[in-house]
């Protein structure tokens, strides 16, 4: 009998495309495992060529981002479309897991749009390592749009502008979230602003402190790097007021982005950034496999005995990696150094 784990990567991702959701989850969790597999599946994905509107929703921790997206769905679910969700959670730096609570909070709602949880495994940036590839498999087997929400794990959470073609990013009065984004430089990315919880008090001052941080746009690089004023709204997540109005502005900046070009240039960039990082992953395996060899073991015994310098160390694996010869001593390229007992 064959395995679940034999199922070829074709044959899930022909049932997938059918509409077979127990097959697309298995296939995200492909993706998540990595390996040959999960590239055989990147190969069926990109030929596909799939064209949904990916769309990042970000900000700090407690601003209500799940529940709000919760609403999205539904909204977008209103309007005839079919969207899906990948929700980014942190993992634990002990045991690799993650709670995956924003799924808990979506599932509140009445929707049929698909969630799934990811986990960033220690990824920067709060974006898993597999995000581009779930994303590109989400739209090929016929979502639209592709909500990617981030764990908010503060200024590095503009990684989200490069997964994104529409980045969202959701604000709540009384944590100065405005100020904090600003320094985080997240303005420099938001395509739409969004003042969440906005039935709360300082509501109102937290959409006034948006206005002037884009009127100083000048000053902070806003002005320049969007090419356009983002549209700041109000929602209220327990009880989806102003969803429908989140939903239409997502809408109106993929028209504005895409007759301005500037949709293509993100993409094109995207691109970039998604092969320079599997470019760089691949360089990552490979130097471990060199620090972890023979060789390397007694590079690192040299340098601890003070018998080569780090920098001599590191040229060394570099050239092993690079695919030069390895040097025939562990202490080569190391003229002139005191041995320890010099130094002693």
């Amino acid at each position: 009998m064959t395995g679940r784990a034999d199922v070829p990567v074709a044959t899930l991702f022909e049932q997938a495309t059918r509409g077979d959701r127990g097959a697309l989850a298995r296939l995200i969790t492909v993706i998540e495992r990595g390996g040959e597999r999960a590239d055989e599946l990147a190969d069926l994905t990109e030929a596909v060529h799939p064209a949904a509107h990916i769309v990042g929703i970000t900000g700090a921790p407690g601003t209500g981002k799940s529940s709000l997206t919760g609403h999205l769905l539904v909204a977008f679910e209103a309007a005839g479309r079919s969207p899906a969700v990948l929700a980014i959670d942190p993992s634990s730096p002990v045991t690799g897991g993650a709670i995956l609570g924003d799924r808990v909070r979506m599932d509140g709602l009445r929707h049929t749009a698909f969630v799934r949880s990811m986990a960033t495994r220690g990824h920067q940036g709060g974006l898993a390592f597999a995000v581009p590839d779930a994303l590109r498999l989400l739209a090929c087997v016929g979502f639209d749009p592709v909500i990617v929400e981030t764990t908010g794990v503060g200024q590095v959470e503009v990684d989200i502008a490069t997964a994104a073609d529409t980045t969202v990013l959701v604000v709540a009065p009384g944590w100065g979230d405005a100020v904090q984004a600003n320094k985080a430089g997240l303005l420099e990315v938001a395509d739409v602003l969004v003042v969440n919880k906005a039935d709360r008090p300082g509501a109102k001052d937290t959409r006034r402190d948006l206005e002037l941080m884009l009127d100083l746009g000048h000053i902070s690089g806003h002005e320049a790097l969007a090419g356009r004023r983002p549209s700041i709204l109000m929602t209220t997540s327990t009880t989806g007021d102003g969803a429908s109005d989140v939903r239409d502005a997502i809408d109106a900046h993929r028209e504005q982005a895409a007759m301005s070009g500037r949709l293509d240039e993100r993409r094109h960039r995207r691109l970039r950034l998604e092969v320079r990082g599997r470019v760089e992953k691949l360089l990552a395996e490979r130097i471990s496999a060199v620090l972890d060899s023979d060789s390397g073991r007694a590079w690192l015994a040299a340098r601890e005995d003070g018998r080569m310098s780090s920098a001599a160390y590191a040229r060394a694996v570099a050239a092993v990696v690079a695919g030069g010869s390895e040097a025939s001593s562990p202490v080569a390229d190391v003229r002139g150094m005191p041995s320890q007992a010099t130094r002693a």
